[in-house]
């Protein structure tokens, strides 16, 4: 069995530890998808060198909060996005990343079940991007009062361009 399957389908966290260390970035990429790689092993991935090992490692549900905080911080927005998908990220994360730069990182925390009302209520006082409100507006989590204030907002604008 070559090492991209090993990494892919192997169920042991020793080999999955050994094989995170492999020069081959794409064999470390399959370690940071398989769902047995240990959160131990996934922190030590956080750090590599190339953003794709990073990206997978942020996707797996075994990553710990520790490793999901560190790369909240990742300049590679793909890779914030990822935190923010993550079912495991914490409120706390999804807070922070509600205030990232990018739209995409904003819309991923705004879709996240995770995400917290209050959370959700400050989004909406400042978001822009069409596609961030609509996101919180079905986020099974936003308030009644948050959706009609995004409505409310909604009406006006198409109000103002009608004048």
């Amino acid at each position: 069995m070559n090492k991209h399957t090993l990494a892919r389908t192997t169920t042991d966290p020793v080999i999955l530890d050994e094989l995170s260390r492999d020069e081959d970035c794409l064999v470390r990429c399959w370690v940071a998808q398989n769902p047995n790689t240990t959160p131990e092993t996934l922190d030590y991935l956080s750090k590599d060198e190339y953003w794709w090992v990073s990206y997978w490692v942020a996707g797996n549900s075994n990553t710990s909060s520790k490793t999901l905080d560190y790369l909240s911080k990742d300049k590679i927005f793909d890779v914030r996005c990822n935190v923010a998908r993550n079912p495991n990220t914490s409120p706390e994360i999804l807070d922070y990343l509600s205030r990232d730069k990018d739209s995409w990182v904003r819309y991923n925390v705004a879709k996240t079940p995770n995400t917290t009302p209050e959370t959700l209520k400050e989004m909406a006082k400042v978001e822009t991007d069409y596609d961030v409100t609509t996101a919180i507006k079905i986020n099974p989590n936003c308030s009644e009062e948050t959706w009609k204030y995004l409505s409310a907002l909604k009406i006006l604008e198409s109000l103002n361009e009608k004048l």
